[in-house]
């Protein structure tokens, strides 16, 4: 039996025992410590910063030591720096060796994320697959002994609702005598595609609910509905549980080939995660019923090919290598009890399709939500997020693809990048003339220079995108991204490593006790994270023939924060008029609804996945030329006429092709 040792943790003092070689980030995980962790412990963010308290401390009866933990490793020599002292670790590099007090900055805390994937109003005819029934029957008696209750239910549906051929769920079936009883011959019977008895209650019961879900790789959102009026009754949002296990779709498929209990772990956690979503968000409107989400009837799910595969237990590791095959394509619909997901056991999950190889089924949401395929303007869709998805087309044919972004947009190698929490910068300007900044912090109602308290903590992914874009419309920053060192400001200085880098917000306006900059690395991470969605863009343009785009629409939770004409000055996306371009909202989540709602939008779900070009932008010949020419801001050779009126409006210190 392994050893174990006293962990501390300040100043939450969340305390226990911990097995010898584990790290302090399993630790901290074991502990419910809520310390940042982007990469999910992969060694790749240097967010996990802790500090280890040497002495003997009575009251905990423990002595603490450095020598109690691994020795300083090469990742942790990377990115702790001499001034931040010398008992300073990284929590998912440093195992545990004896007993240890850590206190964990605030600056490495996990603040609650601000997950902000609300509903928009659909209009759709609604149809949904599932409808309860009313039948009144007479009590039987001993001229009925060659019909059972079922046979009877059956026979009443029949009359009355014209539903034939029906059939009974086995776990259904056990609870139907009693069921009848109670409610004195009188029932509520719950009909899936108007062939499988799912649900029978006492008595007369009109709610009818079911749920959809958004499942990416950072963040779940879930929104429950009236399947009678359509109504999108509540939505709850929160952190994806796999986070801990990688901060990217890759990372997580490495971490189910390099453990062999890894798939089966993170399935538990996003099984675990859906259930937790599913029990607050029917509290919260006190369904009818102690039983909770047992009182949801359907659900259906959208996720991209890796969760997906995670989601239902399939292998990911095969879509994670060429040619990226996944296991299936088409739709599935699993018992809801098959799968361990509380809501009515024998209720069904519908997955969406998905496209193919790393397209996956909330691309197809966002294609049912947006039906490009019904217009005749050229329209460009991108789902931002840690693993970008992008529409392009319109009725006469639609491509897709997908970039590996990466994390970025998330906060994830940018020094003091953070998820959307409070105190998280969010909003930035700067000044072209005096290159000085403004900004507003999430939690504060207005901008920094009218907060006495500011307290900022880190950079969310719109404000990396802001600061970018302003930098460069300053003249901060040149079209390559290198920050421009002979400036007349304070603002721009060298780093401890002679790198030059911007102050956006000084010490003294931050709770973490430093200087908020900005990096040459941070520009050159986003540059990389922008420059595979242009030339995914760019590569289906040149598919369809076309050099110019109608609209372009910005889909997901992140794309609804971030400024339009940010975006277009970094060049995000190919040069458009900015009054063409807009956000939609969480739009993979509208079309996990439209398919709860209606049978029709599963039919179109299926179809359209099919019917949808997928380019595989990774072994197109021409895709690394275009992805160095689009690491330039906007670009290197690309005509942004639009951008450059934008520009020439707002005074921008720079000047744009075209």
């Amino acid at each position: 039996m392994s050893k174990k040792y006293k962990v501390n943790f300040q100043p939450s003092g969340s305390r226990g025992e911990i097995e010898e070689n584990k790290t302090l980030l399993e630790a901290a995980q074991g502990l419910g410590v809520d310390l940042e962790s982007i990469c999910g412990g992969k060694g790749t963010c240097g967010k996990c910063k802790v500090r280890v308290e040497e002495g003997y401390f009575e009251k905990d009866a423990m002595d603490s030591r450095m020598s109690h933990l691994s020795e300083l490793s090469e990742v942790e020599k990377k990115f702790i720096k001499s001034e931040e002292g010398p008992q300073m670790r990284l929590a998912c590099a440093a195992t545990v060796h004896g007993d240890v007090k850590l206190f964990v900055p605030e600056k490495s805390r996990a603040g609650k994320q601000i997950v902000r994937k609300a509903a928009k109003d659909i209009t759709i005819p609604i149809d949904p697959s599932v409808r309860k029934y009313f039948i009144e029957m007479e009590p039987p008696t001993l001229h009925d002994l060659s019909k059972g209750d079922y046979e009877r239910i059956r026979e009443l549906l029949k009359e009355q609702y014209g539903l034939e051929g029906i059939i009974i769920d086995y776990v259904v079936q056990k609870d139907l005598q009693d069921a009848l009883r109670k409610g004195e011959w009188k029932c509520t019977v719950t009909v899936r595609e108007g062939r499988e008895i799912i649900k029978v209650e006492p008595g007369f019961i009109e709610n009818t609910y079911g749920i959809a879900i958004d499942v990416g790789t950072t963040t779940v959102a879930a929104y429950l509905c009236d399947l009678v009026t359509g109504k999108v009754l509540n939505t709850e949002s929160m952190m994806n549980p796999q986070v801990p296990y990688g901060e990217d779709v890759m990372s997580r498929i490495t971490y189910a080939m390099m453990n062999s209990d890894g798939l089966e772990t993170m399935q538990k956690a996003i099984i675990g995660g859906l259930n937790e979503i599913i029990d607050k968000i029917t509290s919260e409107i006190k369904i009818d019923g102690s039983d909770g989400g047992h009182q949801i009837v359907d659900m259906t799910v959208v996720f991209n090919t890796a969760m997906h595969h995670i989601f239902l237990g399939f292998n990911p590791v095969y879509i994670g290598r060429s040619p990226f095959i996944p296991a299936v394509q088409d739709p599935m619909d699993i018992k809801a009890r098959d799968i361990n997901i509380n809501i009515n056991p024998a209720s069904y999950v519908h997955v969406l399709p998905i496209e193919a190889g790393f397209v996956g089924a909330d691309n197809v949401g966002v294609l049912i939500a947006e039906e490009p395929y019904n217009v005749d303007d050229m329209v460009l869709i991108i789902d931002i997020g840690t693993n970008g998805e992008l529409l392009l087309g319109n009725r006469n044919g639609v491509y897709s693809t997908s970039c590996a972004t990466g994390p970025a947009f998330e906060g994830a190698q940018i020094k003091f990048g953070m998820r959307a929490a409070p105190g998280a910068i969010e909003t930035v300007e700067i000044d072209p003339d005096t290159k000085e900044p403004r900004y507003k912090v999430i939690g504060k109602a207005d901008w920094h220079t009218h907060i006495e308290k500011i307290d900022a903590k880190g950079i969310c992914g719109s404000a990396i995108i802001d600061v970018i874009a302003e930098m460069f419309k300053a003249g901060i920053i040149d079209k390559s991204g290198k920050i421009v060192k002979d400036l007349d400001t304070p603002r721009v200085r060298l780093d401890a490593d002679g790198k030059p880098e911007y102050v956006l917000a000084w010490a003294d306006e931050t709770s973490i006790g430093a200087d908020i900059t900005v990096t040459q690395g941070d520009v050159r991470a986003l540059q990389l994270a922008k420059g595979a969605l242009y030339a995914g863009a760019k590569l289906m343009m040149k598919k369809l023939g076309i050099t110019t785009l109608d609209r372009v629409v910005l889909a997901g939770a992140f794309g609804s924060h971030i400024d339009t004409r940010s975006a277009l000055t970094l060049g995000m996306f190919p040069d458009c008029d900015i009054e063409k371009v807009y956000a939609v909202g969480n739009a993979a989540g509208d079309g996990a609804i439209m398919t709860l709602l209606s049978r029709a939008k599963r039919l179109e779900a299926k179809e359209k996945a099919r019917w949808v070009n997928f380019v595989e932008i990774a072994i197109e010949p021409e895709f690394e030329k275009e992805f160095m020419m689009a690491m330039h801001i906007p670009h290197m050779k690309d005509n942004f006429p639009n951008l450059k009126n934008m520009l020439e409006k707002s005074n921008a210190q720079v000047t744009v092709k075209g």
